[in-house]
């Protein structure tokens, strides 16, 4: 049997809760029809948040910005009010609607992403749609969590905990409720206020000021799980729905884990099979010694840290795992990856390093994001936990079981969200959506964040899901240069609506 996980690293666990065939066709594929005008009434109570004229100004070439105001409590649309920031890419061509994404996390900037935002979309979506980049409740430039500054981070994110003893265990306790205190106390009353219900009436929100009837979306990772809840809530608004790399959103906290262990598990073994079908791989034989021998640079690493170039903060454990599991988000980082593994087997930390700051967010300055709360007060309103050490030991034990690579990395998450100062009150369960146009979900083979399974799951859910298929590796299939990608923009452009189960 593995060994059940003793060591624990507060960042390790920061980046784990936190990155062609064309299938025939037998007739002619349906259109999803025009928005209707109008759309459904504004929600009682709500009138005036729907009808609300926002200043809109010029911000960067081609963009325009404004803050829009949406109640702090949908319980109480009178009490306390918070901003979500919005910023649209005006389209290149006569633009036919509004085209809203979100790019995951949860806690992911829809601002920064448009910003980028023809690194991301084709050029007929482009012609087509003024794209609306908005930041979540909690996150960026909007009303944001606030937790710990970045002196209190890199501490934070340093600090090594022995589970297996009971002081160890109280101190990963203690530490873990003290980030959740600094969380309330720096943030306030939006700490409990950051769920995805309340951020998917705040998209219905902004749909409307933007002027839209139906909303059509593309959303990511946990933007699938924002854009389901979506069409839950709303389905008479639903326009034109795609869910990339989808968040089954009936499963609960230890699903999720344990469904993300075996995603990373399988992702790493086609990035060994990879790494050894080419040229100068640092790790030899066949994949299973190829996980063998990264086990095993894990755990000389966690007893003897490699040198970075920075004498404060030699390469350990916890930085060859977040660099690993930054680069299996993109097949394109794999032999960044194979060059760090390689560095550190000569006794070079330095890229190993690099990676792990990557993968947190840390510039070269040691700062990271103000905002760097937001995933976990999102996560976990969204997910209920118990912590129940027994039941984490037997879990971490499982994880193991499933990932002798990332289980011992991955168990005693239960903590994170256990020791915050809200607790969850949602119900996982499966979302049907019944009544809304074709939404299309798309999962990826290898996915490492988001298994494939999970796009299956949602797809079938759904009372109009269409599922599409990359087989392939890397978290999300969009913009990979696959028939998803004209999948995608066709829907999205035309109204076309692929074949049920297409896959390349």
């Amino acid at each position: 049997m593995p060994t059940p996980p003793r060591r624990l690293w507060s960042a390790v666990a920061a980046v784990f809760a936190g990155v062609a065939l064309l299938a025939g066709c037998a007739a002619p594929a349906p259109l999803v029809q025009p928005p209707a005008a109008g759309g459904a009434p504004a929600p009682e109570g709500l009138e005036e948040f729907y009808s609300q004229q926002p200043e809109w100004a010029e911000c960067d070439s081609n963009y325009r910005c404004a803050d829009i105001e949406v109640p702090l409590d949908y319980e109480d649309p009178g009490g306390e009010r918070i901003t979500i920031a919005v910023k649209v890419f005006a389209a290149v061509g006569e633009p036919m609607g509004s085209l809203f994404v979100n790019p995951g996390g949860p806690g992911g900037s829809g601002i920064e992403m448009v910003e980028s935002i023809d690194a991301y979309l084709g050029s007929d979506i482009l012609r087509n749609y003024d794209v609306v980049g908005f930041d979540p409740r909690g996150v960026g430039q909007s009303t944001a969590v606030r937790c710990y500054d970045s002196a209190q981070l890199e501490e934070w994110y340093g600090t090594e905990f022995d589970v297996e003893t009971d002081a160890g265990f109280q101190a990963f306790v203690d530490g873990s409720t003290a980030y959740g205190e600094a969380c309330a106390e720096n943030t306030g009353p939006l700490i409990g206020h950051v769920d995805t219900i309340s951020a998917t009436r705040d998209l219905d929100v902004l749909r409307a000021v933007v002027g839209e009837a139906q909303l059509t979306y593309l959303g990511f990772s946990y933007g699938t799980f924002l854009g389901a809840h979506y069409a839950e809530l709303f389905p008479e608004n639903v326009g034109r729905l795609v869910l990339d790399g989808a968040v089954d959103p009936a499963l609960g906290y230890g699903e999720i884990v344990r469904g993300q262990t075996a995603g990373f598990d399988l992702a790493y073994r086609s990035f060994v099979e990879d790494c050894q079908a080419g040229t100068d791989c640092p790790l030899t034989g066949d994949v299973e010694s190829g996980i063998d021998q990264t086990v095993a640079i894990l755990e000389q690493l966690a007893d003897t840290p490699v040198a970075s170039g920075d004498p404060d903060r030699p390469a350990n454990d916890a930085d060859l795992m977040n660099s690993i599991i930054v680069s299996l988000y993109n097949p394109a980082s794999w032999p960044t990856l194979s060059s760090a593994i390689a560095a550190l087997q000569d006794g070079d930390g330095s890229q190993v390093r690099f990676l792990s700051d990557y993968a947190l967010d840390r510039d070269e300055d040691g700062n990271y994001p103000e905002d760097q709360g937001a995933f976990r007060a999102i996560d976990c309103l969204d997910y209920p936990v118990e912590v129940d050490r027994d039941a984490m030991r037997a879990e971490a034990e499982e994880l193991t079981e499933i990932s002798r690579l990332f289980g011992p990395y991955n168990g005693y998450g239960e903590v994170g969200c256990g020791t915050m100062p809200v607790q969850s009150t949602a119900v996982r369960e499966p979302i049907a959506a019944e009544g809304t146009p074709p939404i299309l979900v798309i999962g990826t083979t290898r996915d490492p964040a988001t298994p494939y399974e999970w796009a299956e799951s949602m797809a079938d859910q759904l009372s109009s899901g269409v599922l599409l298929t990359y087989d392939g590796d890397g978290h999300t299939a969009y913009g990979a240069g696959s028939c998803i990608d004209d999948a995608v923009d066709d829907f999205l452009v035309e109204g076309t609506v692929p074949d049920d189960g297409l896959s390349c």
